[in-house]
């Protein structure tokens, strides 16, 4: 076979593949185009996770917070995906009044039943951009307290204090109060309250109190730990003491130590802890006949 019919049976076949298999609006899909087009989407992918992973090494080794690095490699991986789907379709020969239509078809769709969907989208480039929480901070959303693991478009994944992972919308940390106690920093300040009896020695109250706090390997001494009168009770005299600490997850177990020193410190020397009480009395009425 001559080059010139192989040149020639290349051109033909090159017809073929070039060739409109079905139209949609002003559009002609042939075989070359999607191809071209799942290959422009396959790329786009490969291209996100590598611009991703090089922002990730770039910023480590500027020493940027954990949780901002994956905030921007998300928006990163966003961005290129869809800047790939949007290349793809005008690969395919679709006008930007063809995506103008086919974006008035999905708002219709939205407004039937994808309301939810599009919120909790949006709500993720919200966080991903303004970064109220990022990933490794402690928030509490309701009922759910947790670590937030991962902020996907969707949802973001928030790891319990009891290892459950659960799946939080993205419109509902936007809409509703989200308590972040690692927003700021690494601390946090504890309080915990105690009564004893009346008529104890309030100076060597304070002053064990103080001690517990100062002999606990895990609470700041720097915030000085702090003692409050906080008010004259039914059965005790109130005490808080304030305390910080860097252990915001493990900050219920910090309480429970620090409760179970200031026992042993109280019994030590002779400090009652009391327990509300009432006396009953019973008044006896004669019968009268």
């Amino acid at each position: 076979m001559e080059i010139t019919e192989v040149f020639n049976y290349f051109l033909t076949a090159w017809d073929y593949i070039k060739a409109p298999i079905f139209k949609i609006n002003e559009a002609n899909i042939s075989a070359s185009s999607l191809f071209l087009a799942f290959f422009v989407i396959f790329s786009s992918s490969k291209v996100a996770r590598v611009l991703s992973q090089i922002t990730h090494r770039f910023l480590t080794f500027r020493q940027v917070d954990s949780g901002v690095i994956d905030s921007i490699g998300q928006f990163i991986r966003i961005t290129v995906i869809i800047l790939g789907i949007l290349f793809s379709l005008d690969i395919l020969g679709f006008s930007l009044t063809s995506l103008a239509a086919l974006g008035a078809v999905l708002m219709v769709g939205i407004g039937f039943g994808l309301q939810n969907i599009a919120q909790n989208f949006i709500s993720g480039i919200i966080i991903l951009i303004e970064r109220p929480i990022k990933v490794g901070d402690i928030i509490e959303v309701g009922s759910t307290t947790g670590r937030v693991l991962e902020i996907r478009v969707r949802s973001t994944i928030v790891q319990t204090r009891d290892d459950v992972s659960i799946i939080v919308p993205n419109s509902k940390i936007v809409a509703e109060e989200v308590i972040n106690e690692s927003f700021l920093g690494t601390k946090i300040r504890l309080h915990v309250a105690v009564g004893v009896a009346y008529g104890s020695d309030l100076e060597k109250v304070k002053l064990l109190l103080l001690e517990a706090a100062k002999t606990h390997s895990e609470i700041l001494q720097t915030p000085k730990p702090d003692v409050i009168f906080s008010s004259f009770g039914n059965s005790s005299l109130d005490f808080d003491l304030r305390v910080w600490t860097s252990q915001l997850w493990e900050e219920k177990r910090v309480r429970s130590e620090l409760r179970f020193k200031i026992d042993s410190l109280f019994r030590e020397n002779n400090i009652t802890i009391p327990f509300p009480q009432q006396d009953v009395y019973i008044k006896e009425i004669a019968n009268k006949l």
